[in-house]
């Protein structure tokens, strides 16, 4: 099984190396990939102690960021490498303070494996969510290195839970311990054997409370929605903007915040034509204009997390695509928060829903009926938002007990 591996690793660098003629995400990741191990060369001194964490991407960045910040809070003397496979990861993050190395991560081939380990020496190795790079993981455990997965989750469909499976199923023997995100998976990995787990829960609830406590203060935000009754809808994709747009036309009494997930002129002049009442663009625009319109467009990026808390309502974007975008970033301020049909592998989501201040709407029927709810019964959409906060408090924590060990 191994050969077989390695070949469609082989198989893949290849692939991502012809992609990369057209495909701007290829290219920067096949550039990327090249220059990890020169970089690691340069950046890392020999004799100092250093952490390994690795993300896929920027949603499991989120994940880890937690931990990354603890540990240096803990340990200031301990240095943390951070690697990246996804461009749409790398190239947001690869400034990020709370890292002393960031690269891609070399492709998972035994000699790469062996060059990025011989040359950064892990302490400790910690992967986030879905990571699961045989190679990697394989001379990790031949190396003796203690290696975590965090923010875990495990579901029946996985190859581990199949009759096939039995190679798979001796990569998660590789870890030291993994901290899974809710008590299914913990049951799940019992099954074939792995008993080496905590139920951790998900260390995004720990970074959203945080950037809540470190909001910024948004002056022209606060005099848009002073005294109003606002939705702030973040993360928006077309078919979420047809549905919001069509009631906030009709409702005079309902303003708007829109942060769409695609902040191009294309798309914010999209945006623009669809509006029928007044509307200011958050970069072209002052306090005073800002207070008399009706709908504030976020024509840039950086402020969504900040803007939720300037809300009574939130919309989550994407649940009429591949999936909902982050749910938990607006329920830490309290307020309802609602999203499309495409939620149900979201656990945050899911739990959301269940603790009575989520909402999954289809259309714009059922959309329009939540609204009506939600901005004629005060009462009701301070509970909603009351579940909110309490569901993410409920779930605090999963950073201070992973660290138990990783510190």
């Amino acid at each position: 099984m191994s050969l077989i591996y390695n070949a469609a690793i082989s198989f893949y660098q290849t692939g991502i190396n012809v992609a990369g003629r057209w495909n701007e995400k290829a290219r920067l990741l096949a550039r990327g990939q090249k220059q990890s191990m020169g970089l690691l060369q340069q950046q890392i001194v020999a004799g100092q102690r250093y952490v390994w964490f690795h993300a896929s991407s920027l949603g499991e960045f989120e994940q880890g960021r937690p931990l990354m910040e603890e540990l240096k809070r803990r340990t200031p003397e301990v240095k943390i490498v951070l690697t990246f496979f996804s461009p749409s990861g790398y190239e947001v993050r690869k400034s990020y303070a709370g890292a002393d190395v960031i690269v891609y991560l070399p492709m998972d081939t035994p000699g790469n494996v062996a060059r990025f380990l011989n040359i950064v020496n892990p302490e400790k190795a910690v992967f986030v969510k879905y990571e699961f790079w045989a190679n990697y993981l394989t001379e990790l455990k031949k190396r003796n290195i203690p290696t975590y997965l965090v923010s875990a989750i495990f579901r029946p469909q996985q190859t581990f839970f199949k009759w096939y499976g039995g190679w798979y199923r001796k990569l998660l023997s590789a870890f030291t311990r993994l901290y899974v995100q809710d008590k299914t998976s913990e049951e799940l990995l019992k099954t074939i054997g792995i008993i080496n787990v905590t139920v951790a829960g998900d260390t995004r609830f720990d970074r959203v409370s945080e950037i809540a406590a470190q909001a910024k203060n948004l002056p022209l935000v606060e005099a848009f929605a002073k005294g109003r009754q606002v939705l702030v809808a973040g993360s928006s994709w077309p078919l979420d903007e047809d549905i919001l747009f069509d009631y906030f036309n009709t409702h005079k009494d309902l303003y708007l915040i829109v942060a769409p997930h695609v902040t191009s002129e294309l798309h914010i002049e999209d945006i623009c034509r669809k509006l029928k009442r007044p509307y200011a663009r958050y970069t072209k625009t002052d306090e005073r204009d800002a207070a008399n319109a009706d709908c504030l467009v976020i024509d840039c990026i950086g402020l969504l997390s900040s803007i939720y808390r300037y809300g009574q309502i939130a919309y989550i974007g994407g649940g009429f695509g591949v999936g909902i975008h982050n749910v938990l970033e607006a329920a830490v301020y309290g307020v309802p928060v609602i999203f499309g049909p495409n939620y149900h592998k979201f656990r945050e989501a899911c739990g959301l829903i269940d603790a009575g201040g989520g909402f999954s709407i289809s259309d714009t029927e059922q959309y329009s009926e939540l609204l009506d709810k939600l901005m004629l019964d005060v009462n009701y959409l301070t509970l909603c938002g009351e579940k909110s906060a309490n569901f993410v408090d409920q779930n605090l924590g999963a950073t201070d007990l992973i660290m138990q060990q990783l510190a």
